[in-house]
């Protein structure tokens, strides 16, 4: 009994009592279209991580004076990724010249997270790989509107927090190509074309499996006011809880893509 009572406390000694946080790489360089809403991202993905203690981050952002664009994305390089447990496209746009793109496939499919926000879909249009791995491609959007999101899985961590619908007052609503309902796991759609309302399936979220890794996607993240809860922002035309829905929703799916709860929803 003693012996036992020694390698208990000895083994309790050395086991941390929380997990250490997960690490994320966030993205948000861009060669196409710059949202002004992405430094609202940044700021609002590391106070979630703070907070809830998941996660710490770490940026991969637009080249300043003397950077190239090829020098800041040495982070995305396989001998950095190593060093992180996901990785999240904030709003990124355009061809980024990573350094070794299959070499960034392999990393996700090895058990690792991609965390796509807003227009990560508008990123690597000429990479079938990519889109393939994202589950969608934007194809464009039309004027900002209100919408009413219908929650497809209350289970998920993303939308567990919302009810069987989630109203939206204004938001840029994407539409897509390249995307089958039956290759990703359908979190938040619209059953009524944001613009002409007419009937029909329009995605807006999901999740879905890549390999060993674990994909995020939420189109949503287009203005200031969804993102940020500041009550003081500029045009704010969402309600503070709107954007506070936003970052539980966000937060969600980001630790769900890390692996670090319990939920697992039926991907495909």
């Amino acid at each position: 009994m003693k012996f036992t009572l020694v390698m208990t406390l000895a083994a309790l000694a050395v086991t941390p009592l929380f997990a250490a946080p997960k690490k994320l790489l966030v993205v948000t360089t861009t060669t196409g279209f710059r949202h002004s809403s992405i430094p609202n991202l940044e700021k609002i993905i590391a106070r979630l991580g703070e907070d809830s203690g998941s996660f710490t981050v770490d940026y991969v952002r637009q080249p300043k004076a003397g950077e190239t664009m090829e020098g800041v994305l040495k982070k995305m390089a396989p001998d950095s990724l190593k060093n992180y447990d996901g990785v999240v496209f904030a709003s990124t746009t355009g061809h980024l010249p990573i350094p070794d793109p299959e070499g960034f496939m392999e990393w996700l499919k090895a058990g690792h997270a991609f965390i796509g926000i807003h227009s990560a879909s508008d990123t690597f249009h000429d990479w079938p790989g990519f889109l393939e791995m994202l589950g969608g491609e934007f194809a464009g959007h039309g004027k900002q509107v209100d919408v009413e999101c219908l929650n497809q899985d209350p289970q998920h961590p993303a939308n567990k927090h919302l009810g069987k619908t989630w109203k939206i007052d204004l938001e840029e609503i994407y539409e897509f190509k390249n995307y089958d309902p039956k290759k990703v796991h359908d979190l938040l759609i619209l059953d009524k074309h944001p613009q002409s309302r007419k009937p029909g399936h329009f995605p807006v979220s999901w999740s879905k499996s890549f390999g060993a890794g674990k994909v995020f996607y939420t189109s949503l993240g287009h203005r200031e006011d969804i993102i940020d809860d500041d009550p003081d922002l500029a045009d704010r035309k969402n309600p503070v809880a709107t954007s506070k829905a936003y970052q539980q929703h966000l937060l969600g799916g980001i630790q769900w893509a890390l692996g670090l709860t319990k939920v697992e929803p039926a991907n495909p």
